[in-house]
């Protein structure tokens, strides 16, 4: 399925120097082995992340051992005398990259100083981390159109290097509280809700309240701010125009209209279409269809 040595041309060809606008990387390899052996005890000045795709063995850094199984994500980190020993070989999938501190903003420098620093270097079972994730849509794959756009990859390619000091030590942010939905954003949401569903005659303040995961209360409170009219109101205009609109541009009968705008009845159609627009449907279309 996956295409390892097309992936690691691909790879150590175009993604060597990646950077966003808060961070710069040189990655000096990239590594895509399908069957990786054992090396021998060394150390780098740059960081080195693995994730093993498949096979067995063990990793010892710094003087500690550890298993490696499908799902383990590891992380050498600079200065630090480590090697692994495969049992026989492992699927293994790693990055060796150094940051551009100098391109970098204060917060990546600092997620990736606490990189350097942790003492969590394998995670197990990381298969649906995030990282692992970005790391397999790296991959490029047999048959056609089954790899992403190369257009894409280079900045899956710095994402997945953002993603490291969160797997390992903290998240470059540390702490993130999602913001709340701007009252106008819940306004055109609501709208919107209302302009797709017409038809229902029960569209209820309640119905549309429950759909955008606010309270009733709260979205009388957003009509009536933002619309300077009630929900009730807003509706009704909203019914009546798209009405008006079919009878000036439709063949529909009356009828058909009413049920399609939501009144249910031609009686309360009628009523209501001729109290707000001062002629009766008929009319209307007659009237539109000699003006026009």
């Amino acid at each position: 399925m996956y295409l390892w040595s097309e992936t690691d041309t691909w790879l150590n060809q175009y993604a060597l120097r990646l950077a966003t606008a808060d961070a710069a990387f040189t990655v000096h390899y990239w590594g895509v082995a399908e069957h990786m052996s054992s090396n021998f005890l060394h150390k780098h000045s740059f960081f080195e992340i693995c994730y093993v795709l498949g096979g067995n063995g063990t990793y010892l850094d710094d003087g500690k051992l550890y298993p490696l199984s499908k799902g383990t994500l590891f992380c050498s980190r600079p200065g630090i005398t480590h090697y692994i020993e495969c049992n026989p070989e492992l699927a293994l999938l790693f990055v060796a990259f150094e940051l551009e501190e100098g391109a970098s903003s204060e917060s990546v420098r600092g997620a990736f100083q606490a990189l350097a620093e942790t003492r969590k270097v394998v995670i197990q079972d990381g298969d649906d981390l995030a990282a692992a994730q970005l790391w397999r849509a790296l991959l490029r794959r047999s048959g056609d159109n089954a790899s992403l756009p190369e257009s894409v990859l280079t900045q899956l390619a710095v994402s997945l290097l953002l993603s490291f000091p969160s797997v390992f030590s903290k998240p470059l942010q540390a702490e993130w509280t999602a913001p709340r939905r701007s009252a106008s954003a819940l306004l055109r949401q609501a709208k919107l809700f209302v302009t797709d569903n017409l038809n229902d005659h029960d569209l209820s303040l309640e119905k549309v309240a429950a759909q955008i995961s606010v309270s009733p209360r709260h979205l009388s409170r957003l009509f009536a701010s933002g619309v300077f009219e009630s929900y009730t109101d807003y509706v009704r205009k909203q019914r009546i125009r798209r009405a008006a609109d079919m009878l000036r541009y439709t063949e529909s009968s009356i009828k058909e209209i009413a049920e399609a705008t939501g009144f249910g009845s031609v009686h309360y159609f009628t009523r209501t279409f001729s109290s707000l627009m001062k002629v009766s449907p008929a009319r209307f279309r007659e009237d539109a269809r000699i003006h026009d």
